[in-house]
């Protein structure tokens, strides 16, 4: 959000300071197109803060349903020489093994 008051023209050495912020480096015509892109970006902004929302009620979150969820009813697991059964290299004491990542 843009503060009240703040200027929404955005400057090509604005635009070079974001840019070395983020560890870019722009050519002399993305400088060009960014400076407009964002220029018109905050002045969108701008727009959008001018609207009266009084009376409005905030949004939290888009979606007012609760996630539907399945029951968790306990079941069978699948037999351990099933599980097994496609495992690169399933070793002999019955458990996968996997390369080693720690250390």
């Amino acid at each position: 959000m843009v503060p009240s008051g703040v200027s929404t023209r955005l400057t090509r050495t604005d635009v070079d300071r974001i840019a070395a912020l983020a560890h870019l480096e722009l050519t002399e015509s993305e400088t060009e197109r960014f400076t407009r892109q964002l220029g018109d970006i905050l002045s969108y902004f701008d727009r959008l803060q001018q609207i009266d929302t009084t009376g409005v009620p905030a949004t939290t979150h888009p979606v007012t349903s609760a996630p539907v969820l399945r029951a968790d009813d306990p079941c069978a697991s699948m037999p351990r020489d099933e599980a097994l059964a496609n495992a690169p290299d399933p070793g002999g004491d019955g458990l996968f093994r996997v390369p080693k990542v720690i250390g």
